[in-house]
């Protein structure tokens, strides 16, 4: 039997028989969390479709414990397997509740009837989602917000071992979305449940995912753990930036550094520099950063935003290259602002370049 509880094998995805993607390889160990990130347009849907029987797969399979999904019937699919997918269902004169229920139809007889314990199921689910002030609701008549936590619900309710979601956080706010990905998270380590999903939210996938499927192009390129995934390298040519940076260590994006010849010296330290980087971004004035060590927060967002960034080794002594270097590029300045930095034994030279901006008259403490 797979290590794997799920996986897929020589897969190949597209539409009208034509690959859009082919040779997929996944491999996800039960109550492990894949997300797949890509570009829009770049097949994460298709993906996802093909791998829950929404559509034919081109070429290949995917396995659920060793059996075969092309094999199963949709019965048996669906008390293994849980969607919840971009497209609207269509909901009239269906309450949240009704909505939510018939996550429970997998387990029902021919007639469909609800058990009291389907019932409590049901209740559950909602109460899960922070969905019972819902249940009474005409599903098309509340939020998408609303919405995608109900069909969250659905999926909850019919208990699978499986749960595939695309974009789930598309349409909630940061609260709703935190809670959404709390929920799977919990489900995925206390029951187990493996859960595979798109996110456009790559700052949220870098934190919550156990693997990370990079979708761009024909092929898949990259698979693996957000360690391995999330490099500059792979992030940029992924989504091909050209503007700005994506910051790994924040799983934050930072505008474009700004152009031209700097005449502004920021000196700062221990996250102190943070919003004055930003802020002078946003007025599109060059600056150079320093005298800031390669572990420091500041120097994580002045290397993208800064023209140059004067920097030491971690824990070190300021040498005396590193010194003449920072007082060499402020002596080109008019201006050197002072963001704070506490001084220390091993940072006290930055005491003596505060020191010289004061004598030159170019310093102003922020």
């Amino acid at each position: 039997m797979s290590e794997y509880y799920f996986r897929t094998s020589e897969l190949s995805v597209g539409y009208n028989g034509r690959p859009l993607i082919h040779d997929i390889e996944i491999c996800v160990r039960a109550g492990e969390i894949l997300t797949l990130i890509g570009p829009n347009g770049s097949g994460k849907s298709t993906i996802l479709k093909s791998i829950t029987k929404h559509l034919a797969a081109i070429r290949g399979d995917s396995f659920i414990a060793d059996a075969s999904v092309g094999a199963m019937s949709y019965k048996e699919l669906s008390r293994r397997l849980a969607v919840v997918l971009t497209e609207r269902i269509k909901g009239e004169l269906l309450t949240c509740w009704d909505v939510v229920a018939t996550g429970r139809y997998p387990y029902t007889n021919s007639l469909g009837l609800l058990s009291g314990k389907d019932r409590d199921k049901v209740r559950a689910a909602m109460e899960r989602v922070h969905a019972a002030d819902l249940a009474e609701r005409d599903f098309t008549a509340i939020s998408d917000g609303q919405r995608q936590r109900i069909l969250l619900a659905r999926a909850i309710c019919q208990e699978p071992e499986i749960i595939v979601l695309d974009e789930p956080t598309s349409f909630l706010d940061i609260r709703h979305k935190l809670e959404l990905l709390t929920i799977l998270r919990t489900m995925a380590k206390e029951k187990g449940i493996t859960v595979i999903m798109s996110l456009h939210e790559i700052d949220l996938a870098q934190k919550i995912s156990d693997k990370i499927m990079c979708v761009h192009g024909d092929v898949i390129e990259h698979f693996g753990t957000p360690d391995e995934i999330f490099r500059p390298e792979i992030i940029n040519d992924l989504y091909g930036i050209t503007e700005g940076t994506y910051n790994i260590t924040f799983g934050s994006v930072e505008l474009p550094r700004p152009a031209g010849e700097p005449k502004t010296f920021v000196i700062s330290g221990c996250g102190s520099g943070v919003v004055l980087f930003r802020r002078l971004q946003k007025e599109n004035t060059p600056f150079y950063a320093g005298i800031l060590y390669r572990n420091d927060v500041d120097w994580q967002v002045a290397q993208n935003l800064a023209a140059e960034v004067v920097a030491e080794d971690p824990f070190m002594p300021i040498s005396d290259g590193t010194y003449q270097r920072a007082l060499a590029l402020m002596r080109q300045c008019e201006t050197v602002l002072c963001a704070g930095v506490p001084i220390g034994e091993t940072n006290r030279r930055i005491a003596d370049l505060i020191e010289a901006a004061r004598s030159m008259g170019l310093l102003q403490e922020e």
